[in-house]
């Protein structure tokens, strides 16, 4: 039987080339999609979520960290030496000004004064007779019974004596003065603290800080400190000057409960720059006690307030040239629209321009849209509400 021949090299390069081609052309037969396929896929249409632009009274709120201090706050210390022999007030006590809080033994300055008063009641009798005798002196001076020198020392003895009554008034007063500071009063209205002192103990002038009595803190009304950064100073000084009793809201740290409403009392005279914010004080009327001293609250006043349309920002896309949204047409298809956009506040975002109210804008779907792009609604969304802004920190 005759053997074939070896096949030659050329030849078998010629049949593994055949061999690629026939297997390049089988792949490209199951993968490569047919022309009408592909432009179906560009024609899916993409479900998406919607919401429908609103135009409505649009509020911008600025949020900061506040902590409530009192108008007042008086620390209650002796002005005088002796025994406190009457504390008058119960700790936490609301007090009224003027109001009897402690009282400290008054026989020591009792007995100062009756001795001013005696010194002084001695010292004008001696007055009141050096005048009479002077009126004699010039009577007899006018008869020449005595010299112009004795005249002139009688004058001069009750000038003297003048000067002594107007020393022993000051003594009475002193003395009187120091007798009231044995009774110990309220300077202002407000909350009594803890007692720092009991009674039967020897207090002074002295004390220190911490043998204070006790001390009161104006609670009705009451403020509240917050800061501003600068960046934000502009929107709030116009808003001051617009309505300079800018309407503040206090809430609680989990921002659920509004504690109370007040309004925007001052603003400091220059910014920290160590922090870059500004000091505001916020008053508030507190007559049911709801902010406690140091208490720290959250503050919210709104720095502006205008009719706009407003849409999600969850909508708002940030391409190159700028803010954009796809609008959902009559036709059920998508148009890519440019957008002037203005404050954004909870969630909500105002549009200046590029946008008319009731036009429906996609929330949901965006990554597979295009210009022109056929869309099916699954949902509309309140503009701003709950759900939406729930959908807008999922979508991001």
């Amino acid at each position: 039987m005759p053997i074939a021949p070896p096949s030659s090299p050329k030849s078998r390069l010629f049949i593994a080339a055949a061999v690629c081609a026939a297997l390049a052309a089988m792949l490209a037969w199951r993968f490569w999609p047919s022309a009408p396929a592909a432009a179906a896929a560009e024609q899916a249409v993409v479900p998406v979520r919607a919401a429908a632009a609103k135009r409505e009274s649009f509020a911008v709120t600025l949020k900061a960290l506040g902590t409530v201090t009192p108008l007042s706050y008086v620390t209650l210390r002796s002005r005088v030496e002796g025994e406190l022999v009457e504390v008058a007030f119960q700790e936490g006590q609301q007090v009224r000004a003027g109001q009897l809080l402690a009282r400290i033994d008054p026989s020591t300055y009792q007995v100062q004064l009756a001795k001013a008063e005696g010194q002084q009641q001695e010292n004008l009798a001696t007055l009141d007779n050096a005048r009479r005798e002077l009126a004699r002196y010039r009577e007899l001076k006018s008869g020449h019974y005595v010299s112009a020198q004795d005249v002139s020392n009688r004058e001069a003895q009750v000038r003297q004596l003048e000067g002594r009554r107007r020393s022993d008034q000051a003594a009475v007063d002193e003395a009187r003065v120091r007798l009231g500071h044995t009774r110990i009063v309220a300077p202002v209205s407000g909350r009594v603290g803890l007692r720092g002192i009991d009674q039967g103990n020897l207090v002074g002038a002295g004390n220190t800080a911490g043998e204070a009595i006790a001390s009161i803190a104006q609670t009705s009304p009451i403020s509240v400190m917050f800061t501003v950064a600068e960046n934000e100073l502009p929107a709030l000084l116009e808003a001051v000057r617009r309505q300079p009793d800018l309407p503040v809201e206090a809430w609680d740290r989990e921002e659920r409960t509004r504690l109370a409403s007040g309004r925007v009392a001052s603003i400091d005279n220059r910014i920290d720059s160590a922090t870059g914010t500004l000091r505001i004080r916020a008053v508030f009327d507190n007559a049911d006690a709801a902010l406690f001293p140091q208490q720290f609250v959250n503050v919210r006043l709104s720095t502006q307030r205008s009719d706009a349309v407003v849409i999600p920002d969850a909508a708002v896309q940030f391409g190159a040239k700028g803010n954009y949204v796809f609008v959902i047409g009559a036709d059920s298809k998508v148009a890519i629209r440019p957008l002037k956009l203005g404050a954004a506040q909870d969630g909500r975002i105002a549009v200046h321009e590029g946008l008319k109210p009731d036009e429906r804008v996609v929330l949901e779907g965006l990554d597979r849209l295009r210009e022109g792009s056929a869309v099916e609604v699954i949902a509309d969304a309140a503009a701003g509400g709950p759900a939406a802004a729930a959908r807008a920190a999922g979508s991001r």
